[in-house]
């Protein structure tokens, strides 16, 4: 295959900078200075200030989309350029974050961006000030879940730093790597630019007071939840399982994970999701599809709570596709079970916190 210029510029073309809409092309951020040898690509993105809150993101995006749209296997290497000094660094990140919550889960697909989503939502009706920020770097589903796709993070200068505005939705400030990538484009980041990207998520951000900031995290173990031990201080982890004995195994090495002596995180309890499904005909019958008491028994053997058993219903799926978190019912089954354990994690806070 041969690279040219004009291959890596259309693929630049597709990524934008979340403070206009516009992609790096069009605000003139790409430095002429791209120089190919064979697979290898090099070139700078100029940025107005050394701090700016897009920097890290913009990099990665713009690697993800050399390999998305020209080829995997470019070896790309991105500059960049700065017009003023680096700004000195805040002091403590999240200073004005009472409590930080991880919802984590051993694998995919047993619901953890539901129940984060929801976690946070509930928080909101109880009365909290509340951000959410999807860590979920290769999977980031906040977005669609809040209806939010279209959403433009901006800029906005705060003592001579710039500083990331989150998208708020039904009281919760968000911010999520989703609304900086194209939603049908594959992210093919390394490690390291995916922690960066995060970190500076965390600490560029305008969250402005905060009673919790909910961070839903990868599923399984990774650099990114290394990242967030590292960067803050997560006051409690909430883990999210099915009660299938594959899912309870992958929980099990989540929870030895925060339980580690080197992290010392404090598991605030076990959500047991999809624990039976319940016909909208039949509101009394309960199905067990993937088995039943598994996260009970898990909850019990490691002595940490279990907050709250989740039924499989209708509403749950339509909520997450609608934008419209079940949890704004109340009515509902699914609301019901997602406020109390709103309250429950609430109460486990709270107790950690004498």
């Amino acid at each position: 295959m041969t690279l040219y210029p004009n291959l890596i510029k259309e693929a630049l073309m597709t990524v934008r900078y979340p403070g206009n809409g516009k992609n790096i092309i069009e605000n003139g951020m790409l430095e002429d200075d791209i120089h190919i040898d064979g697979m290898k690509v090099s070139f700078s993105l100029i940025f107005p200030k050394a701090k700016d809150p897009f920097m890290k993101s913009l990099v990665a995006a713009s690697e993800a989309a050399i390999h998305a749209y020209v080829s995997k296997d470019v070896d790309v290497t991105v500059k960049t350029k700065t017009l003023t000094e680096l700004p000195p660094e805040p002091e403590k990140p999240l200073k004005d974050v009472r409590h930080i919550i991880a919802v984590s889960s051993g694998k995919g697909g047993v619901g953890k961006s539901t129940v984060a989503t929801n976690l946070a939502v509930g928080l909101t009706k109880l009365g909290h000030r509340v951000g959410l920020l999807d860590a979920d770097i290769f999977g980031p589903s906040m977005p669609k879940m809040f209806q939010v796709e279209d959403g433009r993070p901006y800029a906005q200068e705060v003592d001579g730093r710039d500083m990331i505005v989150p998208v708020e939705k039904y009281g919760v400030k968000m911010l999520s790597i989703g609304f900086f990538v194209n939603p049908d484009q594959a992210t093919l980041w390394r490690g390291g630019m995916a922690s960066n990207a995060i970190k500076q998520l965390l600490t560029d951000a305008l969250w402005g007071p905060l009673d919790y900031l909910v961070i839903d995290t990868p599923p399984g173990t990774s650099d990114i939840h290394l990242t967030l031990i590292q960067t803050i201080d997560i006051h409690g982890a909430v883990i999210v399982s099915t009660p299938q004995q594959v899912a309870l195994a992958d929980a099990r090495k989540g929870i030895n994970m925060y339980m580690n002596d080197k992290v010392n995180v404090p598991i605030l309890g076990l959500v047991e999701n999809m624990s039976w499904f319940t016909p909208a005909q039949h509101p009394d019958e309960r199905y067990y599809i993937f088995g039943n008491g598994g996260c009970k028994a898990l909850s019990e053997e490691l002595n940490v709570p279990l907050l709250a058993q989740i039924p499989l219903v209708q509403d749950v799926c339509e909520s997450g596709d609608s934008g419209v978190p079940a949890v704004l019912d109340p009515a509902s089954p699914a609301g019901m079970a997602f406020m109390q354990l709103t309250a429950k994690v609430v109460t486990q806070v709270d107790k950690n916190s004498l």
